[in-house]
């Protein structure tokens, strides 16, 4: 075994390979700005110490949260592994909120949220900013566009509000306002505008105080609750990068 792993690295000493699998991993590791490395980490102890001190037994919980909050640090990014978290993301929340009785949760996430996050990262990926599928191309939309998608989140509204009442969704008036944000949070993902980021913090409120309202029968639910708290914070941030990445693009194509 010695004798294997020192012929490893003679090899990867004499063709460069050692230089280029270190430069690889200083690359990945400076790939998250400063901001996004604070972000990502106290998100993820506040998740962790919540879980350890009010949970211990619901590790379904748990990975959610943690693939939740890393999956916004690459959406705010613009790079499509976020989508693809994001599906994963959306199957574990979807059976969460059925075991809370949260129809509208499961119904949004795994109806619509993970189709369309699929949608998104074919996009996104059809889509890279000068070849870069690390960064997707920023998009501006119309005022037009914007008139269609208040219409259609309307009618989705509606529609959403009859079928969760009918199916004895708790907490209903918030359950229905959370299928229209999460609408037009997933519609203007879709469609790579900056905007996406505001319409998933309008979400993230309305699921705090969702979970706020479930915590207080349930005090293991209080990890979920902590974790849309810090989806809040990272969509915050996304929507500041995105625009960053917005006028980076512009300057870029006009030089």
């Amino acid at each position: 075994m010695r004798r294997i792993l020192k012929n490893l690295f003679c090899t990867l000493k004499k063709d460069g390979g050692m230089v280029i699998i270190m430069k690889n991993i200083v690359l990945k590791i400076n790939y998250f700005s400063k901001t996004e490395k604070i972000l990502w980490i106290l998100s993820v102890l506040l998740i962790l110490g919540t879980f350890l001190v009010f949970d211990r037994q619901n590790y379904l919980k748990l990975t959610a949260s943690l693939i939740g909050v890393t999956a916004l640090i690459f959406i705010a990014k613009g790079n499509p592994i976020g989508q693809f978290l994001t599906i994963v993301f959306s199957i574990i929340y979807g059976i969460i909120s059925y075991e809370c009785k949260y129809y509208g949760e499961m119904i949004t996430y795994v109806g619509m949220t993970m189709p369309m996050a699929v949608f998104a990262l074919v996009s996104w990926l059809r889509h890279p900013y000068q070849g870069n599928r690390a960064e997707v191309e920023v998009n501006r939309l119309k005022k037009s566009e914007y008139c269609f998608l208040a219409v259609l989140s309307a009618i989705i509204t509606a529609i959403f509000y009859v079928i969760l009442k009918n199916i004895g969704t708790n907490n209903l008036a918030p359950s229905t306002v959370s299928v229209t944000t999460s609408f037009v949070a997933v519609y203007l993902t879709f469609r790579r505008s900056p905007n996406y980021a505001l319409g998933y913090a309008a979400n993230d409120i309305v699921l705090i105080i969702l979970w706020t309202l479930a915590t207080i029968e349930d005090i293991s639910y209080i990890s979920v609750l902590v974790c849309f708290i810090a989806f809040f914070a990272s969509d915050l941030y996304g929507f500041v990068n995105w625009k960053k990445m917005e006028v980076k693009q512009n300057g870029t194509e006009k030089t």
